[in-house]
């Protein structure tokens, strides 16, 4: 049996990240994470992706995550059209061979 992973509103994931950002001296992120009912790592994940999206540490953000699909969608797209073309080439070729 599978588990459906639980998605968290973007304003809560903002507001527990600047939470953890700004506790107060001896919390840990454990404990912040504890407190919402999360995951220490989920809580480090949102984290991360927050300095990325600000730009203060290397990675991909949501944006270019989004634009990357949409590459990826476009280009198996076009390599079925291009296959179907090959195809149909081949398919029209045979039919005019002579001596058929």
């Amino acid at each position: 049996m599978s588990t459906v992973v639980k998605a968290y509103p973007q304003e809560f994931r903002d507001d527990v990240v600047n939470i953890a950002r700004n506790r107060e001296p001896g919390q840990t992120i454990t404990q912040i994470a504890s407190d919402f009912g999360i995951a220490e790592s989920c809580l480090c994940n949102w984290m991360r992706q927050t300095e990325v999206e600000a730009g203060a540490r290397p990675g991909t953000t949501a944006a270019e995550n989004a634009e990357l699909r949409e590459a990826k969608k476009r280009i198996r797209l076009l390599e079925q059209k291009n296959e179907v073309l090959h195809r149909a080439a081949a398919y029209l070729s045979q039919a005019n061979l002579p001596g058929k």
